[in-house]
């Protein structure tokens, strides 16, 4: 009889066990699943850093301990202090939040936060003053950073960018010089206002008949700027800088205002002068005129049109004279470009050198991946 009644005392915890172990273990699983609506991330509206910014990677960082500010794209997720530590150019940071809403921390999006290990969230841990700090990888200062924030209160993921201020860290503690992120600022105000003050039509077409009653007006200031000597050749600028490849941005005024160049653009440094690779936005400049010298397009049929010519100088114009053929017959149009010697950096920081790195990568793993599997399925054949 005992030996009965305790089987169905058994065989009832057994049951009791299949029923709440399943709802246990899908709580635990959806307990950090769930992102705020767009409609609720109305407080992520706050943009991030400067333009034209370039990221500082841990080598550029001197070794130590750092008080660092730190932007927010949200007013709901202010970081009051932080220390930045850099070791063996890896780099960490301890934030404190203004507030002690946070549960977790995740370095990424809200949807990768909700897909993501328990493992892989960041808790936090209070100060001396009950604020909630939190200790986070930092891949790059001056580069948008995507931190998930939970909220205790909501249950929920939200989406917040961060960027580590580079200029706010203590002089002599950048291995590199930054660019002078104010002057580029002037520089893209002066374009934008440039190009709302150029009379520029929507269609394409009234755009072209615009361009040509201007052609004659354009091509008789060229030849002015030509005769005043502003196009006069010149010694390409000194470079303080040894010979090679960087990167640099550049700015583009005048024209009807539609075009651009990249920026940043090659910089290459040949015996201590600089001669820069510009590319247009478009395909229909077929010759430029620099210094009175002419350089002929560079690309392949079809592609953006591209030229390497000599700076004649830093931070200020230079005037040029791009021919476009896109209104139907060839025009001379006159347009000034302003390269910025603070922002010369490393080629790395080009899109098509990271691009030339992921594809590097991925031979690398392609090839490494086929010599392991030949030598796997060599040890078990035999």
């Amino acid at each position: 009889m005992r030996k009965t009644k305790f089987y169905f005392c058994e065989m009832a915890l057994c049951m009791a066990i299949s029923v709440i172990m399943p709802a246990v273990v899908s709580g635990a699983e959806e307990k950090y699943s769930k992102t705020a609506s767009s409609e609720e991330q109305v407080s992520n509206t706050q943009t991030v850093g400067k333009y034209g910014m370039l990221p500082i990677y841990g080598r550029d960082v001197k070794d130590g301990t750092y008080e660092i500010e730190v932007e927010s794209s949200s007013s709901m997720f202010r970081i009051i202090e932080a220390q930045l530590m850099v070791e063996d150019q890896e780099m960490e940071a301890v934030i404190t939040l203004s507030g002690t809403g946070y549960l977790k921390l995740f370095m990424g999006t809200g949807e990768e936060a909700a897909g993501a290990d328990d493992g892989e969230y960041i808790g936090f841990e209070e100060d001396a003053d009950g604020m909630y700090t939190y200790t986070i990888p930092v891949e790059a200062l001056d580069k948008e950073l995507h931190c998930a924030a939970y909220s205790k209160r909501k249950e929920q993921w939200y989406d917040r960018v961060i960027l580590f201020d580079a200029s706010s860290l203590p002089d002599d503690t950048l291995k590199v010089e930054l660019p002078d992120y104010e002057k580029i600022e002037k520089a893209l105000e002066a374009y934008k206002e440039a190009g709302e003050a150029s009379s520029v039509r929507t269609e394409e077409s009234e755009e072209t008949a615009e361009n040509t009653e201007n052609a004659g007006e354009t091509e008789t200031k060229a030849e002015q700027s030509v005769e005043a000597g502003a196009l006069s050749p010149f010694e390409p600028v000194s470079v303080a800088k040894e010979d090679g490849v960087y990167a640099i941005e550049v700015t583009l005024t005048g024209g009807s205002g539609k075009a651009s160049v990249n920026s940043p653009t090659y910089l290459t440094v040949k015996e201590g002068k600089g001669y820069a690779r510009i590319q247009w936005s478009s395909s229909n400049y077929d010759y430029m005129i620099v210094g009175g010298e002419k350089y002929l397009n560079e690309s392949e049929e079809g592609g953006y049109s591209t030229f390497t010519i000599p700076i004649s100088v830093m931070d200020e114009e230079m005037p040029v004279i791009a021919d476009t053929t896109a209104m139907g017959e060839p025009h001379e149009v006159a347009y000034a470009l302003t390269f910025y010697e603070e922002s010369i950096g490393s080629k790395s920081q080009m899109p098509q050198e990271g691009a030339k790195r992921v594809v590097a990568i991925a031979m690398v793993i392609i090839v490494g991946g086929g010599i392991l599997n030949h030598f796997i399925n060599k040890k078990k054949r035999v």
